[in-house]
């Protein structure tokens, strides 16, 4: 039986329990229906105590409806398999057959607690976690934890990561054992690291930082739920690729409380996947720009008027820039937020008319208020204080960088002669190509700089208020869950989180710090990463600034994975020989799984790379059951994802060298690894990194020079 048809099989597996729950659902849900019916029947009795049984009725089945309908999106999402042989699944909601035997179990139960608690060093009876994804009333996905090797039966499948773990320790000897041993023991310890303060896990490729990661904030759901799930966990991943992964094998499926991000998608309603080079991204996420940037969002806008010429009562008052640039700066000390003071802005406008109108001596002037409301009503006056003083969006603000001669005064004295050429190049194109990940980041500072419009306070509306004054009857445990629903919506951009995730945390730079910082700070944090993999060129002292600043004084834990399981030997062994070019010295994961399988390593002629590399991705994808994926330069990838698109594999994917970061796949096609190498600053680290994501197989292709 090869691996796919086990996961197919095992898919199978759970969707026939998944119809059986949906089946009982509906129903559920017909009972419920028929019981709102009876209850509206009781009115027709006529009695008092008839109307108060209907109310009672139709509440509490009307509340049992909504409930069912609700839930019916992932309704199960989890399975445990206990040393006792029993099975347990996990779900959104309780449900029981007609029998009254449980189908699924509330994940709020008692008996539901292992699924969030058990790890591999107390598994708490569990021997397999089951993790399940649907879409609709069909099972798409399921990955597998295998907590407690040594009590899996022998007929137990496992699929997923959990199936690395199951090899091993089938393996024969103390030593395979032993290693097992090691990999739960760390990982352990990290995940139960304590909720407050920061925990900092490091380890190299294949040891499993981002399942801890992922496994610890189900955790601490589950151990303080009135905190975590109140203030809502984030998790920051380096590219969107990546979120979409961990999205896919995030532990707590059951939750709607974390919150997946890239560091390209931080701020809403903007997204951006694009890369800048390394030497481009080291001066855009320098703290430097914050000079840079603050400059900026003081500055006059662009094409904004000059000057001010307004006739009153037959007098030319006028304002010219010199003292319209002194307002600006006088409305604007340091800290000010320029959106927050556009009315102190207007009222030094207004100020300097009425002053120039005294000393010209103009012929019957008002009080200065009755003179500003009268001011205020000319139509050309007003469209000049909009010109002249708009509210800014970060988004116009970063766009005046692509204007040389701005971007060189505001860089004076803060940035050197090659980072201005580097920035001006770069931002050449910042209309055509759009924002690079590097922008989001100085767009959020540029936001902190701006601040938000004053805008007038809505009145907040009442959920059981109707049309016409009329107030619907509810009872106190409806106004209790409507005040429930209403704390638990949070604004667009919230910035209030009670435990923060930064995954790939060797990535980001000081103004992403700064940016994440900013959504943590009444948080404690985990932090994953591996300093051997690191894309940052800056100024290393700099970097640790920014994230000592955003991670504060809370006491910090440290933990490291020293064991590669997901590597095989002859695959890491190729990426730890590139590695070891930059420092001999680096302490390396262990990696303990050997295939017997040699990558392998081709060189052709350019006009065959194309062939080269769709053959070789057609190799993979037989010889392996799972993902494949090819890694491209960053210059080359649409290039590649042209090549390939005729093998239409769902199981194949395209991704840059920046973006397999943190991803992991079966089969590796390499492309052009000279090319990558070859990458100024940080090219034999991405390389590294490159080298490290396949499980099972691995081919590097280079055109021959």
């Amino acid at each position: 039986m090869t691996d796919q048809t086990a996961l197919e099989q095992e898919i199978a597996v759970e969707q026939r329990h998944l119809d059986r729950v949906y089946t009982r659902l509906a129903e559920l849900r017909r009972s419920a229906v028929r019981a709102e019916r009876e209850g509206y029947r009781l009115a027709r009795v006529g009695n008092f105590g008839a109307l108060v049984e209907r109310d009672a009725m139709v509440y509490h089945a009307a509340q049992r409806r909504y409930l069912l309908d609700a839930e019916h999106e992932g309704l199960v999402f989890g399975r445990l398999d206990l040393r006792d042989r029993q099975v347990l699944h996990v779900g959104r909601l309780g449900i029981r057959d007609e029998n009254a035997a449980t189908l699924v179990v509330d994940w709020r139960a008692p008996a539901a607690a292992a699924f969030y608690r058990a790890t591999p060093a107390q598994p708490l009876d569990v021997v397999r976690r089951r993790m399940i994804q649907s879409s609709g009333e069909r099972v798409t996905r399921i990955e597998d934890d295998l907590l407690d090797p040594a009590a899996a039966p022998p007929e137990m499948t496992v699929v997923g990561d959990g199936a690395l773990l199951a090899t091993l320790s089938k393996a024969t000897g103390r030593g395979m054992r032993d290693i097992v041993a090691t990999i739960q023991r760390e990982q352990d310890e990290a995940i139960r690291s304590p909720g407050s303060g920061v925990t900092i896990v490091s380890g190299g490729p294949g040891t499993g930082k981002t399942a801890v990661a992922l496994h610890r904030a189900a955790y601490l759901l589950y151990s303080d739920r009135s905190r975590y799930a109140g203030g809502g966990i984030l998790v920051v991943g380096p590219s969107t690729v990546f979120v979409e992964y961990i999205a896919s094998v995030l532990p707590s499926l059951g939750e709607d409380t974390a919150t997946l991000a890239s560091l390209g998608s931080l701020i809403p309603g903007m997204t951006a996947a694009r890369t800048d080079p390394p030497e481009v991204a080291a001066v855009k996420g320098s703290l430097r720009m914050r000079r840079v940037l603050e400059r900026a969002a003081r500055d006059a806008v662009p094409g904004g008027p000059g000057e001010l010429r307004l006739l009153y009562r037959g007098q030319l008052l006028r304002i010219d820039r010199r003292e319209l640039d002194a307002i600006r700066e006088r409305a604007l000390p340091r800290g000010a937020r320029r959106n927050e003071v556009r009315r102190v802005g207007f009222d030094g406008v207004f100020a300097a008319l009425w002053a120039q109108a005294r000393r010209l001596g103009v012929a019957g002037l008002p009080a200065q208020h009755a003179f500003e409301d009268e001011v205020a009503e000319r139509p050309e006056f007003r469209e000049f204080l909009k010109a002249w003083w708009p509210r800014l969006h970060p988004r116009h603000v970063l766009g005046w960088l692509a204007r040389p001669d701005r971007l060189r005064r505001y860089a004076a004295g803060v940035l050197a002669a090659r980072e201005v050429r580097l920035l001006t190049e770069a931002y050449r194109s910042l209309d055509s190509r759009g924002l690079t990940v590097a922008d989001i980041a100085l767009l959020d500072e540029l936001d902190t700089l701006l601040g938000k419009p004053m805008k007038p306070a809505r009145p907040k509306r009442d959920p059981f208020q109707l049309a016409g004054g009329v107030r619907e009857l509810s009872t106190f445990a409806d106004r209790q869950r409507a005040a429930r629903e209403a704390a638990r919506r949070r604004p667009e951009d919230y910035r209030e989180y009670a435990h923060v995730m930064v995954d790939e945390s060797q990535d980001v730079s000081p103004m992403q710090w700064r940016m994440v910082g900013r959504r943590g700070r009444l948080a404690s944090w985990t932090v994953v990463g591996d300093p051997a993999q690191t894309a940052w060129t800056g100024d290393p002292d700099e970097l640790a600034r920014a994230r000592d600043q955003a991670l504060g004084r809370r006491r910090r834990h440290y933990y490291t994975l020293t064991t590669n399981y997901r590597n095989s030997a002859e695959i890491f062994t190729v990426a730890a020989a590139e590695i070891r070019r930059l420092d001999p010295d680096l302490p390396l994961p262990t990696a303990v799984r050997t295939t017997g399988v040699e990558p392998v390593e081709l060189v052709v002629p350019p006009a065959e790379l194309e062939t080269a590399v769709v053959e070789a991705a057609g190799a993979l994808l037989a010889e392996v059951a799972g993902t494949v994926g090819v890694i491209a330069p960053v210059p080359r990838r649409e290039q590649v994802a042209g090549w390939l698109g005729g093998l239409g594999a769902l199981r194949l994917q395209v991704v840059t060298s920046l973006e397999a970061k943190g991803m992991e796949y079966d089969g590796v096609v390499l492309v052009a690894p000279s090319e990558i190498r070859a990458e100024p600053g940080s090219g034999v680290r991405t390389l590294y990194v490159a080298l490290s994501r396949a499980t099972q197989r691995l081919t590097t292709i280079d055109p021959a020079e």
